[in-house]
């Protein structure tokens, strides 16, 4: 664990910039991640779960928001022969009455295998996050326009977090 939180704001110009950005979060998670996503409804957080998901050979036309399901458990294909693939959790809690729902929709059975695990409206389970993670607040900046916060609670995340930092710097992003 980080003595402190590493951060880090990536500027997007247009909704065209995140695929880049989905590809190095899909080849620098750690195998096990929870993410959590904070934002406005439509700041873009179904979107950047789908781009991530697409960059990690799942089929991205089934990766929907699952605001009425709450929660969605999607395969990842495996990349060796010896490697059974991950599981893609992606969850919306924007429906959530508070924690006292999480047990009512299953949330530990979801989360508990590893895989990555994608939490939008987190916020509204801070209580419950766990204390290694990484977060990406949404800002809306324009139409097309958004600038991410990631904050890393994690050691884990260290590869990721420098490999966004070099990924700002090759695209010229803004900080």
């Amino acid at each position: 664990m980080l003595l402190s939180p590493d951060h880090l704001r990536v500027v997007l110009p247009d909704e065209a910039a995140i695929l880049p950005l989905a590809a190095v979060l899909a080849l620098s998670l750690p195998r096990c991640a929870f993410v959590a996503l904070m934002g406005d409804l439509g700041a873009g957080k179904t979107t950047l779960v789908k781009a991530v998901a697409a960059a990690a050979g799942i089929d991205p036309s089934e990766v929907v928001s699952p605001t009425f399901g709450l929660i969605h458990i999607h395969q990842r294909p495996p990349h060796a022969t010896n490697d059974p693939g991950q599981r893609l959790v992606h969850a919306d809690l924007y429906r959530l009455n508070g924690v006292t729902d999480l047990d009512e929709i299953g949330w530990e059975d979801a989360i508990s295998p590893s895989g990555w695990v994608f939490v939008e409206w987190a916020q509204r389970i801070a209580s419950h996050l766990p204390a290694e993670r990484l977060d990406i607040v949404f800002d809306i900046d324009s139409e097309t326009g958004r600038t991410l916060s990631f904050t890393s609670y994690s050691c884990d995340y260290r590869v990721l977090m420098q490999r966004l930092r070099e990924h700002r710097s090759k695209h010229s992003i803004a900080q």
